[in-house]
């Protein structure tokens, strides 16, 4: 049983993951991370949604482009805190996860030059709907995980 997010992190703090709802893919990488994630530390939002739509608009960032994820270090502090994108995002979420085996994972991939792993995921960005397609409306909606997810 995973612990309740919801009572060991505080809404307002610790880091989020915005991730394109609409994509299966995304939802694929989401359920893993929630797996990963036995503390509970990482929180998710649908780029969709409205936390994630009120983070772009206020930072300027495209509002219906949902090619990338983007990891919040620390949402409560999202003001002041930086963002990552793509793989460095990816990589981020895959560390705070906890476990030697997420670490470890992010470990061999972050040996691959940034450009290279962002052309590759900007490839299958385009591509992931034609190969993964579409999330399930609803595909993340499982009453023990709503503590992941902000609105």
């Amino acid at each position: 049983m995973l612990p309740d997010p919801m009572t060991s992190l505080p809404e307002s703090s610790g880091p989020v993951l915005l991730f394109d709802g609409a994509c299966g893919l995304c939802q694929r990488m989401v359920r893993v991370l929630i797996w990963l994630d036995r503390k509970g530390r990482l929180r998710f939002a649908p780029l969709q949604g409205q936390a994630a739509q009120v983070y772009l608009r206020e930072r300027g960032l495209p509002t219906e482009d949902f090619e990338t994820l983007i990891y919040v270090p620390d949402w409560g502090r999202r003001a002041v805190v930086g963002h990552l994108v793509r793989t460095a995002g990816a990589l981020a979420a895959l560390r705070v996860t906890g476990g030697a085996g997420a670490r470890g994972l992010a470990a061999v991939v972050a040996l691959c030059p940034g450009v290279v792993r962002d052309g590759v995921y900007r490839w299958v960005g385009r591509r992931r709907l034609r190969i993964f397609g579409r999330g399930q409306a609803g595909g993340l909606d499982r009453p023990e995980w709503a503590g992941y997810f902000l609105p």
